[in-house]
């Protein structure tokens, strides 16, 4: 079965600004029979919506929408939907979790100072002799456009190699920090391997690890969970698209993720 996708605009982006989105969580309460109550937190509940207002849309960018409303039959149908006010990576800045596949000669420390001024950054040392990775696999779609970014920088001068899908460059970094773009693109993939690799004997510091489905990067957004929402529905039954001029047209479009659907 075809894998339902919401459609990128010519122009790589997924959405034009203003972009709503918002959040609504759950708990859930427990009275006891003494009147005391516990409450937890009901990961389950929470519902994310979106609101993606477009204007000066091409006859194409007016169609691929018209045509992913009718794949989806409105909102019957799930789809694949990459959050275009996020980052596509999980836990962003704590390289300890699970979803990082880190190869073994990579030491970690994390708590330090980051180019906004805060403490989100981290150093990376390799002690083996050949380059080692911190990679993160997203189940992020083929054929779009991707871009994946991260800020470096390094004591001495030393090199260091993004990438992210089929696509590889290296870079030499030094001080002071400096962000690293790297677009990517790959029709068949049905996932996005993002990560970097560091250089044998050598050591960096790292901080703004991004995944995004646009040619270039936007500003760094720390992640626990990632952008990509398996599972989204569009909220509205109905699309209208308005002609406000030749080859422009004009829209909005509601989407709806809820983790009990």
């Amino acid at each position: 079965m075809t894998r339902l996708v919401y459609p990128q605009l010519g122009t790589g982006a997924l959405s034009q600004f203003p972009i709503r989105k918002s959040r609504r969580t759950r708990t859930v309460m427990n009275r006891a029979a003494d009147g005391s109550t516990i409450k937890l937190a009901d990961p389950a509940g929470v519902v994310t919506e979106w609101s993606l207002t477009y204007a000066d849309l091409s006859d194409q960018e007016a169609g691929a929408l018209q045509a992913f409303f009718e794949a989806a039959e409105g909102s019957l149908s799930a789809f694949t939907f990459l959050d275009p006010a996020g980052n596509l990576l999980a836990w962003s800045e704590q390289f300890d979790n699970d979803v990082w596949q880190r190869d073994p000669f990579l030491q970690v420390t994390a708590g330090v100072d980051d180019p906004r001024g805060g403490t989100g950054a981290s150093a990376i040392a390799n002690s083996g002799g050949a380059g080692q990775t911190l990679p993160q696999t997203i189940a992020a779609p083929g054929g779009l456009q991707y871009c994946f970014s991260v800020y470096v920088r390094a004591a001495s001068s030393t090199s260091v190699r993004l990438w992210a899908g089929s696509e590889s460059r290296e870079f030499t970094v030094s001080l002071p920090w400096e962000r690293l773009e790297m677009p990517a693109a790959d029709a068949d993939a049905t996932s996005l391997r993002c990560g970097i690799e560091v250089a044998g004997a050598a050591s960096i510091q790292v901080y703004g690890m991004q995944a995004e489905a646009q040619p270039g990067a936007s500003g760094y957004k720390p992640t626990s969970q990632g952008g990509v929402y398996e599972g989204a529905h569009l909220r509205d039954d109905s699309l209208a698209i308005t002609k406000t001029g030749v080859n422009r047209h004009s829209c909005t479009v509601n989407i709806i993720h809820a983790k009990h659907l």
